[in-house]
């Protein structure tokens, strides 16, 4: 966490200091990232910088609190359209407004994910707490999705949890990658055809899952 001389700065000089950091992770990832860069990028000290953070790792999760924050704010007022859908289809309703609220952060998002996913930190111990509560909520939908009949209830579990946790992430991946490729990434993102892309990658995952064991053998 930031040290109370940061939390104490003015909001505009957070905020520069901040961009800088998303910047430098955005671009080199975790490894490669220099505080030399970013306290030069920010227009301060590098003793400032120990005042404020107390080392990568620090500013880098504070990065991650901050676009977990502003994912909770969006998701407040957003509400699936059938309170009786099924467990899919409330994935494939949260898949793509994550979509949205990472085209309109993508740059942030994409530094974030090219730490955790691409350097693969988000699998190691400094970030379990994290892993563990998305495969935590995984675990939830796909008993459900068995409880309600929507899966067969021989699947693997923690097999189906991996799946998706993958899947997810690849698609994720796809999207940002697209996306900052695109003049405007949100326009981008709502258009009939990235929709489209992301339903059939959906369906690639759903349908995998849906197929039973027994089908697997019949059809081999």
């Amino acid at each position: 966490m930031p040290r109370q001389t940061f939390l104490n700065l003015p909001q505009e000089k957070r905020t520069i200091i901040t961009n800088a950091a998303v910047d430098e992770f955005a671009a080199y990832g975790f490894e490669a990232a220099s505080i030399n860069r970013i306290v030069a990028a920010s227009g301060i000290a590098k003793g400032s910088f120990y005042q404020y953070f107390e080392d990568k790792m620090d500013v880098f999760r504070h990065l991650l609190d901050l676009l977990t924050q502003e994912k909770v704010e969006f998701f407040k007022d957003k509400h699936p359209p059938s309170p009786s859908q099924s467990v899919f289809d409330y994935f494939r309703w949260v898949t793509k407004a994550g979509m949205e609220f990472n085209s309109a952060n993508p740059l942030m998002v994409q530094a974030i994910s090219r730490v955790l996913f691409v350097e693969g930190l988000y699998y190691g111990k400094l970030f379990a707490e994290y892993h563990q509560m998305t495969r935590d909520g995984i675990t939830d939908m796909i008993q459900k999705a068995m409880k309600q009949g929507e899966l067969d209830p021989s699947i693997d579990v923690e097999l189906a949890v991996m799946i998706i946790e993958i899947w997810t992430n690849a698609i994720t991946t796809y999207v940002l990658d697209e996306g900052m490729k695109q003049k405007d990434i949100m326009k981008w993102v709502r258009s009939a055809k990235t929709q489209e892309k992301i339903d059939k990658l959906l369906y690639v995952m759903e349908y995998g899952l849906r197929k039973t064991e027994s089908e697997f053998v019949a059809s081999s």
